[in-house]
Order: C-alpha cells, then sequence, then structure tokens
C-alpha cells in the first residue's frame, strides 16, 4: 500500500496567545517545521520525539500509558501544540516518543484537520469544507 508522509508546521500554543496578547514579540513563539511525518491511521495522537517536544517549550499535561509495536510503556502527553497542515490549523495533544524517533500524524489530529491519507497517491487529502459536502457535522 505505501506511506504518506506530510510536512507539517508545530507551534507553542502558549507563546502563540503571549504574542496575541502583546505579551511578548511575535519573533519569540516557538515553532518547529517538520518536512517527513509519517501519516499513521494506527496512531490516535500527534507522537513527538522529546527533543523535539523540548525544542517547542510545551508543557506535560499528564502520564499515559500507551501501546506500541513493542508492549504498552508510560509516556508523558503533552497539551497546547498548534499543528498546521498546509491552511489548517488545530490545538492538540501530543504523546512522548523517544528522542530520534519517528514523528507520527495519528488519526485524532487528521480528524480535527479534515485531511485523510491518499495511499495510491501518497499524500494527505484535504476534505472538502464547501456547504454541499463538509466533513464537519454536528447531527
Amino acid at each position: 500500500m505505501g506511506q504518506v508522509f506530510v510536512r507539517l508546521t508545530l507551534t507553542n500554543r502558549f507563546d502563540e496567545e503571549g504574542a496575541e496578547r502583546g505579551l511578548m514579540p511575535r519573533s519569540d513563539v516557538r515553532s518547529v517545521e517538520l518536512d517527513r511525518v509519517l501519516v499513521d491511521t494506527g496512531a490516535t495522537h500527534l507522537c513527538l520525539p522529546a527533543d523535539i517536544l523540548r525544542r517547542l517549550g510545551v508543557r506535560v499535561d499528564r502520564q499515559v500509558t500507551m501501546l506500541t509495536a513493542n508492549g504498552a510503556r508510560q509516556t508523558n502527553v503533552y497539551r497546547d501544540i498548534g499543528l498546521r497542515i498546509e491552511d489548517r490549523g488545530v490545538t492538540v495533544e501530543c504523546l512522548e516518543l523517544d528522542a530520534g524517533s519517528q514523528p507520527l500524524l495519528g488519526a485524532v489530529p487528521m480528524q480535527s484537520l479534515g485531511v485523510e491519507p491518499d495511499l495510491v497517491n501518497h499524500r494527505l487529502r484535504l476534505l472538502p469544507e464547501d456547504a454541499s459536502s463538509t466533513w464537519i457535522m454536528a447531527l
């Protein structure tokens, strides 16, 4: 079937809020651009290596048990991470991976952004947001 990789931009939403309120210069907002994040529909969350989370300066919210291919393990959940793909953005939680690990984009942030993997063309497809065929629902 193949793999899908995506380019995304991550920001510290706490920093962004501070810049929006005039408490800090916009240039001081911590952000990271990643070129090859693996789209993983088997993962629930955004999963980032510890070294990237340190660069973002985001805060730990809680610890959880995470299931991996190597079994269950404890990990940190971080909050207030701005995630942007193309022209769509959302604030998400993130699970911590070991430093140097492959970043993963899981199902929950993909659903929040309105994107889905296109395995034939090895890319993410933006779902429509127009009135006749929107993916956004409240039924």
